[in-house]
């Protein structure tokens, strides 16, 4: 079995920044897919930002150019946060998987909230 754990959420003021990380422990023999995604309320779970199969980056839309996906070795991975909107308030969940864009790990979710 695999543990995912989210850190670093909370509460921000609009056009602050947050980074939120995510270390996997257990049974980690081979990852080869990290991500993030959120759910807002009422939402449905939406893809924030992951690896692809090259090593890149990619993001949604909504997030280009403001949020920064980045990991240090095969258990950690971290999502900065920056210039943060009242849209981005979300519950934020840490994905891994063993093949590419599969998402057989879940982490709890962590609430991010944006608001003056």
């Amino acid at each position: 079995q695999v543990q995912l754990v989210e850190s670093g959420g909370g509460l921000v003021q609009p056009g602050g920044s947050l980074r939120l990380s995510c270390a996997a422990s257990g049974s980690i023999f081979s990852i080869n897919y990290m991500g993030w995604y959120r759910q807002a309320p009422g939402k449905e779970r939406e893809l924030v930002a992951h690896f692809t199969r090259g090593g890149s980056t990619a993001y949604a839309e909504s997030v280009k150019g403001r949020f920064t996906l980045s990991r240090d070795n095969d258990k950690n991975v971290y999502l900065q946060m920056d210039s943060l909107k009242p849209e981005d308030t979300a519950v934020y969940y840490c994905t891994m998987g063993r093949f590419s864009y599969v998402t057989d790990y879940w982490g709890k979710g962590i609430l991010v909230t944006v608001s003056s």
